[in-house]
């Protein structure tokens, strides 16, 4: 039986290891582009007692801990390995590695494992060009989300950001709302303000601030930017003819709106349906927070189930479309203090998931409750199937999907039963099923998907600005027929 410090001595030695991987993780990431993972958490520039939480939250997989002891040894001989960049799991590896006896000598595992990204020639590429026009709630976070990729690989850099010239002391304004953030915290890193360039530098990555009063009106090739990807965040405009403004401009490529758009320009939800995007697509939409969230666990439900129909009611935290306090507003109800009220309005993401997954075209109601929160909401999926289930059974289905599908980075799953929405801050994930809040009876199911509706959304839309950049890298190690989403889950769920 352990003692208090037996206890202590367990945990000084965790935390002796988890320095240990700092290093190691920075150099795989910044050195060889390997963002590296312990069931589907990123442990990429994260604290000791974060690569210590991440290893503690495998027991809602497994039933148990996993040891960073087991971990570090396979970490230290991916640093012997010439790698190519890849999304690299080492929970799971270190799973498999355990499952096999701990077969040595530990490269060799390695070599089997990962093999397609171990000594592949890989062609050097200039990065990306990314200029964030607006910078809102969303283009902030996008910008955080940038510089934090910067060192891996180094595939996107965000160059520039575009903006109306507020009045005072704009450029050390924008410099400062991107360094603290009442929602998320500090940014994490430096953040100083180039006068004479009119730049923000952060963690070394030089960002033109760029003053304009239109889409059409900027020349990026005077800034030394090419080809660039243009993220438009403002949602001024939604259609095919706004959004092209951008491309009349010298130096500008692509154009990724972050809301659904109008007119024929895809609506594309990532995971789900971005493997319709062809070359030929110079204006794409990310969608919107809520289609993101709820259209990959609709996906699978769909696939395994079959769904007949159901209701969408989103509990939505308030957005910068409400008013602080009682005043005029052209939508109905919206008018009304947002921090003092719960707001019944509209949402078009039920019938925006048809545009994902038209094989749920018509079948879906929606409605939107605003909530005096400011950030993470939640989306409550009455669904009648197609075949009857119970409640661990969808379960237990959907926590496979969430840790061995292709759709693994947009379905997070938890079985906590103290969870609540604070908790959610800052996931990275599209939506996260509470599993202790499914009712699933026969032919009938309630889902309960929380999400980030800034943070897991903004993550969403830098995969699909990887996709339109043509970077494209595995996630490994790979479960045999994962690729397979309904038969090869349903078959271990």
């Amino acid at each position: 039986m352990h003692n208090q410090d037996t206890y202590l001595e367990e945990w000084k030695r965790g935390q002796e290891l988890a320095e240990a991987m700092v290093p190691l993780l920075g150099k795989l990431y910044r050195d060889a582009g390997i963002v590296p993972m312990v069931y589907g958490r990123n442990i990429a520039n994260s604290s000791t007692i974060d690569i210590l939480k991440a290893h503690r939250y495998v027991r809602q997989f497994e039933g148990g801990e996993l040891a960073i002891e087991d971990t570090f040894p396979l970490l230290e001989a991916l640093g012997g390995l010439q790698l190519s960049p890849a999304r690299v799991d080492l929970g799971k590896l270190a799973m498999a590695w355990l499952k096999q006896g701990r077969p040595t000598p530990i490269a060799d595992f390695l070599r089997a494992e990962l093999g397609e990204i171990v000594d592949q020639p890989t062609a050097a590429r200039r990065p990306k060009d990314v200029v964030l026009y607006g910078f809102g709630r969303i283009g902030r976070l996008l910008a955080r989300l940038l510089i934090e990729r910067t060192g891996g690989g180094s595939a996107m850099r965000l160059r520039a950001v575009v903006v109306r010239k507020g009045k005072g002391n704009d450029l050390h304004k924008r410099a400062s709302l991107l360094r603290r953030d009442s929602v998320h915290g500090p940014f994490n890193g430096t953040i100083t303000v180039d006068e004479e360039a009119n730049a923000i530098l952060a963690n070394g990555n030089v960002i033109k601030v760029i003053y304009s009063d239109g889409p059409d009106q900027v020349d990026y090739t005077a800034y030394g930017i090419h080809d660039a990807l243009i993220v438009d965040n403002t949602g001024i405009w939604k259609d095919a003819a706004g959004l092209g403004q951008h491309l009349a401009c010298p130096g500008a490529a692509q154009v990724l709106l972050t809301a659904p758009a109008k007119g024929g320009i895809k609506n594309v939800v990532y995971g789900v349906n971005h493997g319709m995007l062809t070359d030929a697509d110079t204006i794409v939409s990310a969608a919107s927070c809520t289609t993101n969230a709820i259209t990959p666990v609709l996906k699978a439900i769909n696939d395994r189930f079959g769904i007949v129909n159901g209701h969408v009611e989103t509990v939505h935290s308030y957005t910068n479309d409400q008013n602080l306090i009682d005043n005029y507003h052209n939508a109905d109800r919206r008018g009304r203090a947002a921090a003092l009220n719960m707001v019944i309005t509209s949402t078009g993401a039920a019938k925006a998931v048809a545009k994902a997954l038209p094989e749920l075209e018509g079948k879906l109601t929606g409605n939107a409750i605003r909530v005096p929160t400011p950030n993470v909401s939640l989306a409550i999926l009455n669904l009648n199937l197609t075949r009857p289930t119970d409640r661990d059974g969808v379960n237990a289905f959907l926590r496979e999907v969430a840790l061995y599908s292709e759709l693994q980075d947009q379905i997070d799953y938890t079985a906590s039963t103290e969870l609540v929405s604070s908790d959610l801050v800052g996931s990275r994930h599209a939506g996260v099923v509470d599993s202790e809040a499914t009712i699933a009876d026969g032919h009938r199911c309630t889902l309960y998907v929380w999400y980030d509706n800034e943070s897991g959304y903004s993550s969403q839309v830098v995969r699909l600005m990887r996709d339109m950049a043509g970077i494209r890298y595995p996630s490994l190690p790979r479960l045999a027929g994962e690729e397979e989403l309904p038969q090869a889950v349903a078959a271990r769920s």
